[in-house]
């Protein structure tokens, strides 16, 4: 597996400002949490979609493929820091 963190620069506030991914070894989503400009949370993965948000329908991009568009900031980030904001997303629903 493989975490990334990847910061949307946009001012549209329907659309998240951070997403959070979860990857495996093939380059799929297995978890995923967005996050808005207000602070709020939605996520998707083992069964969950909450909101908009959803796993995606092609290989994630590798982190240099993101980053060659401007409007994205990716970034690798460790399987704790990825569990942290999943673990806050799922007490967001009350799902834990």
């Amino acid at each position: 597996m493989r975490y990334q963190r990847v910061h949307w620069r946009h001012g549209l506030a329907e659309f998240p400002v951070v997403l959070f991914s979860e990857i495996d070894g093939d380059g799929w989503e297995t978890r995923k949490v967005d996050e808005y400009a207000d602070g709020h949370l939605d996520l998707a993965g083992n069964g969950i979609e909450t909101g908009r948000t959803f796993l995606g329908l092609d290989r994630v991009p590798s982190l240099d493929e993101i980053n060659d568009d401007r409007q994205f900031l990716a970034e690798e980030i460790t399987a704790e820091e990825f569990d942290t904001v999943w673990s806050k997303a799922m007490e967001w629903f009350e799902l834990t």
